[in-house]
C-alpha cells in the first residue's frame, strides 16, 4: 500500500508526519534532553531535529514520548555556557528552550492523538558534538523570527529562502555512484513528493542511475533507481504548477518508486526528456487512446484501465489532493446475497455521486440556478485529502493525525460502515465522495483495524473498531473479492465509459457538464485559478491551501465521447445466481452448445494472426510493366487477377506458376479489381472514369459502367450492390438486378444513391456485414456512411494528406486508415473519435488487419508486422523492391498475395 512504502525504508519512530503541513526537515544532531527530579539530573540521550517551524526531539528509549516544540511557542531560546565542575572538568555547553507549551507524541511507543501540555516550560539539551551547539541556535534563532513574522506569506519566504540557500551551499555526493564509471548528466535541487510531506535535497542522473540524496539523510543516505528497470514516467502537476515528475519501475501498479517536485519547469523536463530517450529502445509510452484501444478489446482490465487513466491525469497516490480515483460500482449494500446479474444491483455509472437522489439533486439545482457567477452544483468534491484518509486511517493513522493538527475525526464521522458511508453519499447534503483503488484491491488492511487503534467511541457506545461489511460479504477479503467481481462485470464494463466521460472525459466541463449535473467549484478544475498571478503572498497562500485540500478535479483526457467497450455477453445465465467467485474464475460463455464452422474458423483467423511474423515467401512474379494496383482471387484460389497502371488486367494461375491471360480495357491506369459474388466476373476500376466487367468464362470484357467525371478510385461490392468511389468527390451506390444471369448489362445497374465528399475520394471499405461504408478522401477526411440511409455517422479528418487505405477491423468498432503523412489512425466508429495515433518510420501503402495487428506494406518494399496495442513493430519481412501498392489475404489468413511498385506479385505462405 503507498503509505507504508516510505516507512519500509526505515525502522526509524520519527516520520515527517510528525511535521505541520509544508514544513521541512532540515538537519539533525545526536543529543541529550536533560530532565531533573528529585534533585537528580537525568539524561535521555535522542535525536534532536531541526525542522522550519519546530524542534522535535526523538528519545532512543522508546518508552519516551517525542517531544515537539513549536518555535513560535517559545518564549527564549538560548545557548548556555558549560562550567567547570569541582575537579576542573569542562561541562558541555546547552540549548535552553523556554516555551508556552510542549506536545507529546507517541507515548509508551502508541500512535494516539498528541497531547498538548500548555504552560511555560523550560527544556535543555546538550548536543553531542559540543562545537556545533552555539551554530544550531543561530539556526534557531532564525527560524524562530520567521515563525513570529506576522503575515504567512513573509514566513513562508523566510523559511523558503533558508532551505535554498542550504540547497545552494551542498550539492551530490558523487562518491555514492554504484559504478566508478558512471556518466553524470545533470543535478539540481529537487523535493522527493510523500503523501502529505515532502523532502528536500537533490537529484542526480547518470548514465545509468537515477539517485536522490536527501538534505537531511532521512529516510535513508541515497535512494537509487536504475534506468534500465524504469517501465513509465509521468510528467506531474504539482501544486498547480508543472513541476513534477513520477517514475515507475512496474506496469500496472499504481505506487510509484520515486515522485519529484523540480524548482523549475525546465530542470523537471530535462530529465524527463533523458529518461525518455534512454527508454525509447525499451518501453513504449503510451496514450489515453492507446491504453483505451486495449481495453476495448479486452487486453487490459477496467481495473488496470482506471489506474492508467488516473495516471495520465496527474493522479498520484504520493499526493493526496490528487489521489487515484475509482467509482461507486454497487449499490446494494443491504442483501444477504450479492446477484450481478441483476441491473438494479449496480450504481448508475451515467450520473455522478451528486445527482443519483433525485430530490437531492433538486434542492442542489435549486440553490444553483439562484447562485452568482461562477456558479457550482456542488460544494466538496469527489476526492480530496480528508476524504482519502477517511477511508484509510486505520492504515494510515500518521496522515490523519498530520492533516488534522494531531487529532482523529469525530468517532461518529470515521469509516464505520461500508453501506452507511454509501448510504451517506446519496443522502448526504455535502457527501459526494467517490471510492479509491484499494477498494478493488487485495490488501484488506484499510478495512481492519490491525493496529489496535484507539479511534475514539460512538454516540451508540460502540467502540470504532473494523469497518462494518455488507451483509454478502463473509470478512474483508470476501469483500473485496466480490467488489473486484463487480468492477469487472458484464454491466460494468458496458457503463464504465459512462463514467471515465464524467471524471476524465468530455463532460468533465463546460455545457456537457452542466447538461450532466456533474459543474464543481471552478477552484477545483486545472487552470481555475492561476496562483502565481495573486500578488499578496497571504492571499496566494491562503488559495493554494484550500485548492490542496478541497480537491482537485483530474487533468481532461478526452474531448469526445468515450467508446463503450467490446464485451462478450453472458448467454448461459438464465437465472440470478449470487456471486461468490473471484475474477479469474467468472467467464462468459463464448459459444453456444454446439460450436459452429464460423467459431473454428474465428479460432484458426486468431491463431493465423497470433504466427503472422511467420510469414514465408513462397514465389515471385513479374508479370505487368507498371506498378501493381489491386489483386483479386477466384473462390478456389486456382486463379488470380491483377490491375495495375500498365492498364492491363493480368490473370496468373496459381498451378501452373504462369500468367495465362493480359487484357487491356483502356490505355489509361486500372486502379482496382474485385471479385463479383458470381465467382465469374471480375469488375476493374480505371482513370479514365469507368468500371469494366470482365467475364471469366468467355475472356473477354461484357460491360462497361460509365458511372463518374473523374478516375474511379476503388470499388466494393456487397449483396448485389456496388460501390464505386472517384476522384470526382463522390462514391455511388449501384443495385444489380440478380437475374441469374452471368452477364451485367449496363442498364442492369440502377443508381441508388451519391455519396458527396469536400474532396477526391482515393479509398473505400465496407464492413464484414455491409451495414457500414468508409471512405478516405484526397484531404485526410475520413467518414463513416449508414448503407441503409447513406447518412453520414463519422466525419473525421485525421490526417494532414491522402488517404491511401482504410478499413474495418473484423467486429466493426473500428476504422484503420493509412495515409501520405506516414500516419496510422484508429477510429472509433461509435463515437468518431481517434483512439490510437502511430507514425511509423515510412509512409505505409495498404494493408490487411484483425483490430489488433495490421500486416502492412510500406515505402520501403518490406511488409511490417504491427502489434496497434502496444504501438510496436513485431516483424519487419523484406518483400518487394519498391512500395507494397496492394495486399490479399484469404478468409483464414493463410495465403497472404502482395503486389508492388516492382511490377511484382509475391506469393506468402503461413508457416504454422
Amino acid at each position: 500500500m503507498a503509505f507504508l512504502k516510505t516507512q519500509e525504508r526505515t525502522k526509524e519512530r520519527f516520520s515527517l508526519l510528525l511535521l505541520d503541513l509544508e514544513e521541512y526537515y532540515f538537519e539533525q544532531h545526536t543529543a541529550n534532553h536533560m530532565t531533573s527530579s528529585s534533585k537528580k539530573e537525568r539524561k535521555i540521550r535522542g535525536s534532536f531535529k531541526v525542522c522550519s517551524r519546530s524542534i522535535i526531539f526523538d528519545p532512543e528509549d522508546l518508552t519516551e514520548p517525542i517531544l515537539k516544540v513549536l518555535l513560535r511557542d517559545c518564549k527564549k531560546i538560548e545557548f548556555v555556557e558549560g562550567e567547570n565542575n569541582p575537579f576542573n572538568e569542562p561541562r558541555p555547553p546547552a540549548i535552553s528552550i523556554t516555551c508556552g507549551q510542549v506536545i507529546y507524541i507517541k507515548e509508551s511507543n502508541v500512535i494516539a492523538p498528541h497531547r498538548n501540555e500548555r504552560g511555560k516550560k523550560k527544556i535543555m539539551f546538550q548536543l553531542e558534538v559540543w562545537s556545533k551547539t552555539e551554530d544550531v541556535v543561530q539556526t534557531l534563532l532564525q527560524l524562530h523570527r520567521a515563525s513570529c513574522l506576522e503575515k504567512l506569506g513573509d514566513q513562508t519566504a523566510m523559511i523558503e529562502a533558508n532551505l535554498q540557500s542550504r540547497l545552494a551551499r551542498s550539492s551530490f555526493d558523487k562518491n555514492c555512484f554504484q559504478n566508478v564509471a558512471e556518466k553524470p548528466h545533470m543535478e539540481c535541487a529537487v523535493e522527493m513528493v510523500m503523501p502529505l510531506v515532502s523532502n528536500p535535497g537533490h537529484v542526480c542522473i547518470t548514465d545509468e542511475n537515477l539517485y536522490f540524496q536527501p538534505l537531511n539523510g532521512y529516510p535513508e543516505h541515497v535512494i537509487q533507481i536504475k534506468l534500465h528497470r524504469v517501465r513509465r514516467i509521468y510528467k506531474r502537476r504539482h501544486g498547480l504548477r508543472p513541476l513534477g515528475l513520477e517514475v515507475f519501475c512496474t506496469e500496472n501498479d499504481f505506487c510509484s518508486d520515486i515522485y519529484l517536485k523540480f524548482y523549475s519547469t525546465a530542470d523537471r523536463d530535462e530529465i524527463y526528456y533523458y529518461i525518455a530517450t534512454f527508454l525509447e529502445n525499451h518501453i513504449t509510452e503510451h496514450t489515453a487512446e492507446s491504453y483505451m484501444l486495449q481495453w476495448q478489446r479486452g487486453h487490459l482490465s477496467n481495473y488496470q484501465y482506471l489506474l492508467h487513466l488516473n495516471n495520465l491525469a496527474d493522479r498520484s497516490c504520493n499526493d493526496l489532493s490528487q489521489y487515484p480515483i475509482f467509482p461507486w460500482v454497487i449499490a446494494d449494500y443491504t442483501s444477504r446475497q450479492l446477484d450481478l446479474t441483476n441491473a438494479a444491483t449496480f450504481r448508475d455509472l451515467s450520473k455522478p455521486v451528486g445527482a443519483l437522489n433525485k430530490e437531492r439533486l433538486d434542492r442542489l439545482l435549486a440553490r444553483y440556478r439562484g447562485m452568482p457567477e461562477p456558479r457550482f452544483m456542488y460544494g466538496s468534491h469527489y476526492s480530496s485529502p480528508g476524504y482519502v484518509l477517511f477511508y484509510l486511517v486505520r492504515v494510515a493513522p500518521e496522515h490523519m493525525l498530520c492533516l488534522q493538527n494531531g487529532r482523529y475525526d469525530h468517532a461518529d464521522r470515521m469509516f464505520n460502515s461500508v453501506g452507511e458511508t454509501w448510504k451517506n453519499c446519496l443522502e448526504g447534503a455535502t457527501d459526494f465522495k467517490e471510492l479509491i483503488p484499494e477498494f478493488y484491491g487485495i490488501d484488506c488492511s484499510f478495512l481492519e483495524n490491525k493496529l489496535s487503534l484507539d479511534l475514539g467511541r460512538r454516540q451508540n457506545g460502540s467502540l470504532v473498531e473494523d469497518v462494518v461489511l455488507p451483509p454478502w460479504a463473509s470478512d474483508a477479503t470476501d469483500f473485496l473479492q466480490k467488489h473486484r467481481t463487480a468492477l469487472e462485470s458484464q454491466y460494468v464494463s458496458e457503463h464504465l465509459h459512462e463514467w471515465i466521460d464524467l471524471v476524465f472525459g468530455f463532460k468533465q466541463r463546460g455545457s456537457e457538464a452542466v447538461a450532466a449535473h456533474n459543474v464543481f467549484h471552478p477552484l477545483t478544475y486545472e487552470g481555475g485559478i492561476d496562483c502565481d498571478s495573486i500578488e499578496d503572498p497571504d492571499q496566494r497562500i491562503a488559495m493554494l491551501t484550500q485548492i490542496l485540500e478541497f480537491g482537485q478535479t483530474p487533468t481532461q483526457l478526452f474531448s469526445s465521447p468515450h467508446p463503450q467497450r467490446i464485451t462478450p455477453r453472458f448467454h448461459n445465465i438464465t437465472r440470478s445466481s449470487s456471486i461468490t467467485s473471484p475474477v479469474s474464475e467468472l467467464s462468459p460463455a463464448s459459444q453456444s452448445e454446439d460450436s459452429s464452422f464460423e467459431d473454428l474458423t474465428e479460432e484458426s483467423r486468431k491463431l493465423a494472426w497470433t504466427n503472422m511474423g511467420n510469414l514465408t515467401l513462397v514465389s515471385s512474379h513479374k508479370i505487368h510493366k507498371e506498378a501493381v494496383t489491386g489483386i483479386a482471387v477466384t473462390r478456389d484460389g486456382a486463379a488470380i487477377f491483377s490491375t495495375s497502371q500498365d492498364s492491363t488486367l493480368k490473370m496468373f494461375s496459381k498451378e501452373l506458376k504462369e500468367f495465362q491471360r493480359s487484357m487491356s480495357f483502356s490505355n489509361m491506369a486500372l486502379s482496382s479489381c474485385l471479385m463479383l459474388a458470381d465467382g465469374k466476373t471480375v469488375a476493374c476500376s480505371s482513370w479514365d472514369n469507368n468500371v469494366y466487367f470482365y467475364s471469366i468464362p468467355y475472356g473477354r470484357r461484357q460491360d462497361t459502367l460509365m458511372g463518374h467525371d473523374d478516375a474511379v478510385s476503388e470499388m466494393c461490392w456487397f449483396d448485389d450492390r456496388l460501390y464505386t468511389a472517384s476522384w470526382d468527390s463522390t462514391i455511388k451506390v449501384w443495385q444489380c438486378a440478380s437475374d441469374g444471369s452471368s452477364s451485367h448489362r449496363r442498364c442492369q445497374f440502377e443508381l441508388l444513391a451519391e455519396l458527396e465528399h469536400d474532396a477526391g475520394v482515393n479509398t473505400i471499405g465496407l464492413n464484414p456485414a455491409g451495414t457500414l461504408l468508409v471512405s478516405g478522401c484526397k484531404d485526410g477526411t475520413v467518414t463513416i456512411w449508414d448503407t441503409s440511409s447513406y447518412e453520414t455517422l463519422q466525419q473525421v479528418h485525421c490526417h494532414t494528406g491522402t488517404i491511401h487505405h482504410t478499413a474495418f477491423s473484423p467486429d466493426s468498432r473500428h476504422v484503420l486508415s493509412v495515409g501520405a503523412d506516414s500516419c496510422m489512425k484508429v477510429i472509433d466508429v461509435q463515437t468518431g473519435m481517434v483512439i490510437s495515433s502511430v507514425t511509423p518510420e515510412e509512409e505505409q501503402r495498404c494493408f490487411c488487419w484483425d483490430g489488433n495487428s495490421v500486416l502492412c506494406g510500406g515505402q520501403s518494399g518490406d511488409l511490417l508486422l504491427w502489434d496497434l496495442l502496444r504501438n510496436t513493430v513485431t516483424k519487419r519481412i523484406p518483400a518487394h523492391s519498391g512500395a507494397v501498392t496492394a495486399i490479399w489475404m484469404n478468409d483464414l489468413c493463410s495465403t497472404v498475395i502482395t503486389g508492388g511498385e516492382d511490377r511484382q506479385i509475391i506469393f506468402w505462405k503461413l508457416q504454422s
